[in-house]
């Protein structure tokens, strides 16, 4: 079963730390990340730009709006795909991302959610 991870942030949080405070956290993720891809269960690891666009549907127009998405203050960072056998092996398996492994985090509202996915289609 494969299982989509969405990694959260709160930009304003970071945004208001200086950047070589930013990297020293940054760089705490690589033995981590190690860690992660040695599971051998990461099928996919992208980080995210904040550059995002919305669309909706309205009234039979397509529109295109300013994202990252709908109203909140958390942003997504990263996105990961994991296989596991069921929700609690891929809770395992995610919790070996820096996103919950990195005590800074917390300060940055950093989290993971983790989403079963129904079908997935590769481009031919």
């Amino acid at each position: 079963m494969q299982f989509l991870c969405l990694g959260y942030l709160e930009p304003a949080k970071m945004d208001a730390r200086p950047k070589d405070e930013i990297n020293a956290v940054m760089n705490e993720c690589m033995p981590h990340l190690d860690n992660f891809y040695k599971s051998g269960q990461v099928l996919v690891d992208a980080g995210l730009a904040s550059e995002a666009k919305c669309l909706r549907r309205e009234s039979g127009i397509v529109k295109v709006m300013d994202g990252p998405f709908i109203e909140t203050k958390e942003m997504i960072g990263s996105a990961f795909l994991i296989e596991a056998q069921d929700m609690d092996e891929a809770i395992r398996i995610a919790s070996l991302h820096p996103s919950v492994q990195i005590g800074a985090g917390e300060q940055f509202g950093w989290g993971i959610e983790i989403r079963p996915i129904h079908y997935f289609k590769m481009r031919d």
